[in-house]
């Protein structure tokens, strides 16, 4: 006799999805999207989820351009949050001469945003009722990293959000989505947050 339930997909046989995360709208947006159209909608999940947020170093936010000299780049509207050039939408860059204390307070600062961003995409999976998301914080360029944990889970599709830069920005700040879908050995998808009409 057939059973009218779904069977359970055994967790080693669940092929593994990787969404990447940072501190814009646009990753938030995707990770949501993730949620109610690939990991909740079936009552037998056929994907396990990884959350992946690629933390900068405190170099590569504070960089060194000489002797005693260090550029912080700060991220509108905060005017505080210390992240990467190419990933993150710049407005003021200043430079502090002699001012290596510098460097403790934006490593305080990106140990914060990892926590608040990292405790968002938990909070948005329990709100979605999946609780057995894997979240990871990894040091490194985001690009790299997610194209690392491509590797290290097997994973078969990658989710990163859209910023919808031009193709000017593009070219200056770079674009994880354009980097991971031409270099991750996986499915890309790349979630475009509708824009709002007035």
């Amino acid at each position: 006799m057939a059973s009218c339930c779904a069977k359970k997909v055994p967790e080693r046989e669940k092929q593994v999805l990787v969404v990447g995360v940072d501190d814009s709208e646009y990753s938030t947006y995707a990770l949501e999207w993730t949620l109610d159209h690939l990991i909740t909608p079936s009552p037998t999940p056929i994907f396990k989820l990884v959350i992946v947020f690629a933390k900068p170093s405190v170099t590569s936010a504070v960089g060194i351009i000489g002797p005693g000299m260090y550029v912080c780049i700060f991220e509108y509207p905060s005017m505080h949050t210390y992240t990467y050039v190419y990933a993150y939408r710049y407005v003021l860059i200043q430079v502090v001469v002699g001012a290596p204390e510098v460097f403790p307070m934006v490593e305080a600062d990106i140990k914060r945003t990892a926590a608040r961003v990292t405790e968002q995409a938990k909070q948005l999976c329990i709100n979605k009722s999946v609780n057995d998301a894997i979240v990871e914080v990894v040091e490194g360029d985001p690009r790299n990293v997610l194209c690392e944990a491509v590797e290290k889970h097997h994973a078969s599709v990658l989710v990163v959000g859209s910023h919808g830069y031009g193709a000017i920005k593009r070219a200056v700040l770079g674009s994880v989505s354009d980097y991971c879908a031409h270099h991750a050995h996986c499915t890309v998808m790349i979630v475009k947050k509708p824009k709002t009409k007035h």
